[in-house]
């Protein structure tokens, strides 16, 4: 079995988000189970300076509409899997990979076409027997095995957010290289767009998501963002598999970037130096028994912040902190930046991607919050639990399922149901009086610590749908 695994990110080479986590974990833990896998990825600015790269034979000549665009591939490796850079430096080097503080890249339609049609022509010549694709910047490919290459093997499309679908306006379709038959409803036409989304979901042979309860919440109109009809008719080869999260990476016990390490045994003074220094590096001005609560997200509508917004005034005049490490819509963030001046001292925010930070975050914390409007898998929360913070989440997607509420006896966390500002402040007062109960606080910190979220059991369950995808 000879699988490639198409992702327009891969930690450490890239990332915006999640995706970036699982198209690095996922493979490596396949490769663990003897599947021959490798990566196929763009080459983003600054890659090359970073990383001991080969460049290989593999030349592309694609014609994207009437023009020809070459593309070459370089050859890395990520903990024993082979992973290829596709080298294009008018649709990749560039300072972000998707977008810029004033929106989408104005050819995003053009740049993953390109990259689309070389993934199934690097899949073709060197003899893959399944495409592994991930999101919309992939999803063509699935169209592509289908229609103008040859491809003999299966495709299979993994949904990370529905919320993201590559929407273009139609007349971009000429760039695609494909006949107006394939703009229809039962192929990319949507609403009078092209969706590249969902040509990959009709076109794959299967469809998962990164959790069971996701799975079942994109077939409804609430959460199926336009394309629950889509899905209901691929009902019968949709799959909900839950994501990990990589414990090689995310340690306590052996984590370089938090002020001491600590295991399940031995959680309380670590986590108190932890977070001790969590409070300098926020300039927060917080006694050690105030409970700290952390965010690490995309500051945007999705995680929460219409509702966390209208909240602060009273969530910051009760005795707790909140440190906040993201970036998104400029309006929220301007919003959080009047609040730090209001609240001086109670509130930090750190408008950028920063790995380091977000390992003591996770370490320094008491509580981890995710209030989040809908959350396909979400990782946070199971960090979180890893290294004894407290998560407090919205019951939706892959909250719902990894997080149980401490109103059960093997609580690990926080939840609440409606989505609005009232549930919110509900919720971060329950945290504030378990943390008045040390003895309340340690059990559940013992019981979170001691889940095993690895990616072991995940690619177990991806090995199988390979198999059952190639009858064998």
């Amino acid at each position: 079995m000879k699988v490639l695994f198409a992702s327009s990110e891969v930690f450490p080479f890239s990332k915006t988000g999640g995706l970036a986590d699982v198209s690095s974990a996922l493979p490596v833990a396949l490769k663990k189970l003897g599947v021959d896998i490798s990566i196929i990825t763009p080459l983003y600015k600054g890659i090359s300076e970073k990383y001991n790269l080969i460049k290989t034979e593999n030349h592309f000549e694609i014609k994207i509409s009437d023009k020809t665009s070459s593309g070459e591939i370089y050859l890395g490796n990520l903990n024993s899997v082979p992973v290829f850079f596709l080298d294009c430096k008018k649709y990749f080097n560039r300072d972000e990979l998707y977008t810029t503080k004033t929106g989408d890249y104005l050819d995003n339609a053009e740049r993953f076409i390109f990259f689309s049609r070389a993934v199934v022509e690097f899949a073709v010549k060197n003899s893959f027997d399944i495409i592994h694709l991930n999101d919309w910047q992939t999803a063509m490919s699935a169209v592509y095995a289908k229609s103008l290459y040859k491809f003999g093997g299966k495709t299979i499309l993994t949904i990370h957010n529905l919320g993201y679908q590559g929407l273009f306006w139609h007349f971009d379709m000429h760039l695609t290289n494909l006949g107006w038959e394939y703009y229809n409803p039962r192929m990319l036409e949507f609403w009078g767009k092209i969706n590249f989304l969902k040509g990959g979901i009709y076109f794959s042979d299967a469809i998962t998501t990164v959790s069971p309860t996701y799975a079942k919440e994109i077939l409804s109109e609430e959460s199926g963002f336009g394309l629950q009809g889509v899905l209901k008719d691929v009902e019968d080869r949709l799959y909900g598999i839950l994501n990990g999260i990589d414990y090689d990476e995310w340690n306590p016990e052996k984590d370089k970037y938090i002020a001491m390490n600590y295991s399940e045994n031995n959680f309380t003074e670590g986590k108190k130096i932890c977070k001790t220094k969590l409070i300098k590096t926020g300039k927060l001005n917080l006694g050690s028994k105030t409970p700290l609560f952390g965010m690490i997200t995309r500051i945007a509508d999705q995680k929460g912040f219409d509702i966390l917004i209208p909240a602060l005034d009273e969530i910051l005049k009760k005795d707790i902190g909140l440190i906040i490490l993201g970036s998104g819509e400029k309006r929220y963030e301007e919003a959080l930046m009047d609040y730090v001046k209001k609240y001086e001292g109670k509130i930090s925010c750190f408008f950028e991607f920063n790995n380091p930070l977000a390992h003591q975050i996770e370490a320094g914390a008491d509580f981890f919050l995710m209030p989040s409007k809908y959350e396909p898998c979400g990782l946070n929360q199971m960090i979180s639990m890893r290294y004894g913070t407290i998560p407090v989440v919205r019951a939706v997607g892959g909250l719902e399922d990894t997080v149980t509420d401490i109103n059960e006896r093997s609580g690990t966390g926080i939840k609440f149901q409606s989505y609005d500002t009232e549930s919110l402040i509900d919720a971060i007062d329950r945290a504030i009086d378990v943390y008045c109960k040390p003895l309340s606080l340690y059990q559940i910190r013992k019981r979170a610590m001691k889940k095993d979220f690895s990616w072991d059991n995940s690619a177990k369950k991806y090995l199988e749908l390979y198999k059952k995808v190639l009858n064998v």
